[in-house]
């Protein structure tokens, strides 16, 4: 599990395709790699991925078929940067809220508006989403916990980025048309889904 609290970005080093899946080797750095061991679980870009082998500062990981047709990795390229959280341990602050690091799916940036000192974004997601995504709720956008600002009926919503949450992740070099990987949060989808269940078993349909 994660918080959603990027730690930073780091680059793509290397690159290859082995049998179907993206091996990829990134740069995390002494303070990112520092305790890590073969099988630890680390958020690239919101998706879980499992260190399988630890050179220095280097780590390899082995991205499958399934994540690469849900989510943004099968772009990167060598010297893409990408944004890195380590999972969190028992005992740690949770900053942002609870995430699995498994992508729902992907978004795109449809719209961009700087002014201000505000740094918003719009991102558009396949309507049926829009159940799940809350104005002040949470939402996981490549890994980071934002708070969701406001929505739109055509199926996007609004995220206010704050200068720090810019300066840790790759989201204020994103351009519209970019996509995002999203994660919607658990607990939301549960209570909607288990709602429209139970209404559906007393009135035979679901809003």
């Amino acid at each position: 599990m994660f918080s959603g609290i990027t730690r930073g970005t780091r680059p793509i080093v290397e690159r290859r395709s082995v049998d179907g899946r993206l091996d990829v080797v990134i740069e995390l750095g002494e303070e990112l790699v520092q305790g890590l061991q073969l099988g630890a679980s680390v958020s690239v870009d919101g998706a879980c991925l499992t260190a399988a082998a630890l050179d220095g500062p280097r780590v390899l990981f082995q991205i499958i078929p399934e994540t690469l047709e849900r989510t943004t990795l099968g772009q990167l390229q060598v010297g893409s940067f990408v944004s890195i959280e380590r999972s969190y341990r028992v005992g740690d602050e949770i900053g942002g809220h609870e995430v699995s690091g498994h992508i729902t799916g992907t978004g795109r940036i449809a719209a961009i508006v700087r002014e201000g000192g505000r740094h918003t974004l719009r991102v558009a997601v396949p309507p049926e989403w829009l159940k799940y995504i809350l104005p002040k709720g949470f939402i996981a956008i490549d890994g980071s916990s934002l708070t969701v600002g406001d929505t739109h009926v055509e199926g996007s919503f609004d995220l206010h980025l704050i200068p720090e949450t810019l300066r840790l992740t790759n989201l204020g070099n994103k351009v519209v048309g970019d996509r995002v990987n999203v994660e919607l949060d658990a607990r939301t989808v549960a209570i909607v889904e288990t709602v429209e269940r139970v209404l559906a078993q007393r009135f035979g349909t679901a809003p």
